[in-house]
Parts: structure tokens; C-alpha cells; sequence
């Protein structure tokens, strides 16, 4: 995270009044005002494997873009593939499963692909471009946290983990099936409930891990946040593998860059703590709720997500600070 604000710093401020959403709070999405009742949301990902079967990439891939739509409290209108594949690779079917995965995920959704981009890489690579929309009075951002919101968690993580376990040979079928079903699921039932329990700040969790976009959350909010690790629910197989030492590069950085604003409690193991600042792909939304919402949302959530986890609060404290116990 640190290298990409490294990045973003050469970026300047939008100053055009119809940009509400652009890169310096570090939300999921940008958002552009068309007229008084709306508002485009725009986004892009695509990645390398992190699963073997082509099919489950393209779902997953689909799923993690659509995501940062849902994030943002909108509902996605079309999508663009992008696409980098060996052309040598064309003729055996692969580049066909995994556009069938992806498009299979959308259509499932009434969300169209309109056209999108190829190149010759000779490292795949899949992912889209996701255009969706929002009334601008209803954006979820993350800079609307208050002190008191409850955290409300809706996919297990340790995604990243399991991924890097995969290419490893060290994951078991039922970890993989468990995996790829969590990651190819959707957000827009989560999206849903979060619309009608009126939750105005939201991210969903991907390559940060929970830490680092909770951290960003807080940050931009301009308060802190306690969290019960004992809460957060985990992808079955998920700590044994972290045990045996199957932990993404992404995940290491990721703990390291939140070092300065994360303060363990002693009881928190190092597994746990590497598992908090795992690389996800496709996770799920981060909520805040106001306590008195809270009920309502889980009841919302109950059977349409696959986790409806209270993980902790927003607290006043120092911007960006996280507490676990």
C-alpha cells in the first residue's frame, strides 16, 4: 500500500465539482455525477491466476470486479473484459473457459459485456472494466465512518493463503472448493441489505487484506477501529496452511505496511496476525452499521452471504488506528 501511494502522490485532485468520488480517499471506485438522481461508478481489475481451472478464474475475476461496484452502493450496468493471453495458447480452449466463467457470473446478474481489450502476454492475465450506477446522495464511501458504527464482515478470509497453497500442490479439494465458491459469490445481495440498513460506509476486502482497507476506512473517516480477532471468521484450511508457511508476498507487505497503526494485544498469535492482513481476491464488504441498524442487517444478510461476521467497532481515536484483541 505504501508503494502505491508512492504512486498516487504524482495524481492531482479533480477539480471538477461532478468528480464525487476519485482516488485521494481511497475507495473503491471512482464516481462521476451525471445529473442530480445520477452518478456513474467506474472500475477496473484484472490479475493473474490464482486458481487452476480456467472456468473458476473467470467467475472469480468477474466477481472481484463487480465488487468494487457493490462496494460503492451501486448496481453495475456493463462491464469490458480485459485480457492478456499467450496467442500461442489460443487454440486450446483455456482464453474460451475462462471468458465463459466470467460472463456466466455477470449475465447471472442481468450485466452485459459490451466489448474490452486483448493483448499477447505471455502471462494470462483476466479481469474487467465495471460501469455502474449510484443516486450521488446514496454513495457508500469510505469516508463516512462514525465512532459507535459496528464492523460487520460478510466473506471469511484467507483467500491468499489458499491461492498461494494452490500453486504449491499443498491445498486439499475440499479447501479449493470452499475457496473458489466464497470467491465467485457475488457481493449484490451483501450490496443489498447494506442499501436497506442505510450503511454509508463500506469497502470490500481484496489485496489490502482486512487490515489495510479497514485502515484506509478509518483513515479517511478520520477515527479508529477496535477489532476481535477471535471474530473474524477464516476459510476452512486457511490457518494450517498460514501454520506451514504458505503466505503470499502481498500478505508479508501488507503486514508490514500497517505495522505503524495496528497494535496487537499479546494473546494474538503471529498466524492470526498475518491472516488479518492477508492478500484477499474477491472478498467481501466491510461495513460500518449504526448500532441501532445492526439487527436488521444481520437478519438482511442471514443465508444470502456467506458470512455475516461482527468483527468489532469504529472508535474515536487516532486516524488510521486499529486495536486487536
Amino acid at each position: 500500500m505504501s508503494e502505491l501511494a508512492q504512486v498516487l502522490r504524482h495524481v492531482l485532485p479533480v477539480p471538477d465539482p461532478n468528480a464525487l468520488v476519485g482516488h485521494t480517499t481511497g475507495d473503491d471506485a471512482a464516481v462521476y455525477r451525471l445529473s442530480g438522481d445520477r452518478a456513474l461508478i467506474v472500475t477496473a481489475d484484472f490479475f493473474t491466476p490464482i486458481v487452476d481451472d480456467p472456468y473458476d478464474f473467470g467467475r472469480i475475476a468477474a466477481a472481484n470486479a463487480l465488487s468494487d461496484v457493490y462496494a460503492m452502493g451501486g448496481k453495475p450496468l456493463f462491464v469490458l473484459n480485459l485480457v492478456g493471453f499467450p496467442r500461442s495458447l489460443l487454440a486450446d480452449g483455456i482464453l474460451d473457459e475462462i471468458l465463459r466463467g466470467g460472463s456466466d457470473v455477470t449475465r447471472g446478474v442481468g450485466v452485459p459485456t459490451l466489448g474490452g481489450h486483448t493483448i499477447d502476454d505471455q502471462e494470462p492475465k483476466y479481469g474487467l472494466v465495471a460501469i455502474g450506477e449510484v443516486h450521488p446522495d446514496r454513495i457508500v464511501t469510505n469516508t463516512a465512518a462514525r465512532p459507535g458504527d459496528v464492523l460487520v464482515l460478510t466473506k471469511p478470509i484467507g483467500s491468499g493463503v489458499i491461492a498461494t497453497a494452490i500453486k504449491k500442490g499443498a491445498a486439499t479439494v475440499d479447501t479449493i472448493a470452499e475457496a473458489v465458491d466464497v470467491m465467485s459469490t457475488l457481493n449484490a445481495a451483501a450490496a443489498e441489505a447494506m442499501g436497506t440498513a442505510d450503511v454509508r460506509s463500506a469497502t470490500d476486502v481484496t489485496g489490502f487484506g482486512l487490515l489495510g482497507h479497514l485502515r484506509n476506512l478509518v483513515r479517511a473517516s478520520k477515527c479508529a477501529a477496535g477489532i476481535d480477532a477471535a471474530h473474524v471468521p477464516l476459510l476452512s484450511g486457511a490457518r494450517s496452511l498460514a501454520e506451514a508457511g504458505h503466505v503470499p508476498g502481498g500478505t508479508k507487505r501488507n503486514l508490514a505496511d500497517v505495522a505503524s497503526d495496528v497494535s496487537f494485544a499479546d494473546e494474538v498469535d503471529e498466524v492470526t496476525r498475518t491472516l488479518l492482513a492477508d492478500a484477499q481476491t474477491s472478498g467481501g464488504l466491510l461495513m460500518c452499521v449504526a448500532p441501532e441498524r445492526l439487527d436488521g442487517l444481520l437478519a438482511d444478510l442471514a443465508g444470502k452471504a456467506p458470512a455475516a461476521a461482527v468483527i468489532g467497532r469504529v472508535v474515536a481515536g487516532p486516524a488510521g488506528h486499529i486495536d486487536i484483541e
